[in-house]
């Protein structure tokens, strides 16, 4: 299952139940109300299409109801959902985003700490892509 299969209204549904399982639909339907103002057939529908992707499953509680709790980790769908957009949106180039962000987002001073920290840890396990001469070589192919 690919997380960029999910649509936005079924991130709404993954989040709750990321957030809290297991849930009946009932009560999933009572997290979302405020935020989405969904009636719960509608999010019945969102839980039956998420279990046909494999990205909810359900089992009976003791007295017998259904309940429902993701089959896929958040951090995989996130992962999944970024290589997505990244491809989609920026040709699969993390350089343009970066430079997007650095120019259109409000980053306050600790978060634009945080990209440098990340960014650095990045560098220093990504492969030297220099040889002894320190010219830089052409990526080798699998």
């Amino acid at each position: 299952m690919a997380a960029s299969d999910i649509s936005e209204s079924e991130w709404v549904i993954m989040e709750t139940l990321w957030d809290h399982a297991p849930r009946t639909a009932s009560e999933v339907a009572r997290a979302v109300r405020e935020t989405t103002g969904w009636a719960d057939n509608t999010v019945r529908t969102l839980l039956t299409r998420l279990m046909a992707k494999g990205a909810v499953e359900s089992r009976r509680n003791a007295p017998g109801v259904r309940e429902f709790l993701p089959a896929v980790r958040r951090e995989e769908c996130v992962r999944e959902e970024s290589r997505s957009f990244l491809k989609r949106v920026f040709r699969g180039s993390a350089k343009p985003l970066l430079a997007h962000f650095a120019e259109n987002a409000r980053l306050s001073p600790d978060e634009v700490q945080e990209l440098k920290r990340l960014l650095d840890e990045s560098l220093r396990q990504t492969p030297s892509t220099t040889d002894a001469t320190n010219q830089p070589q052409p990526p080798t192919l699998p």
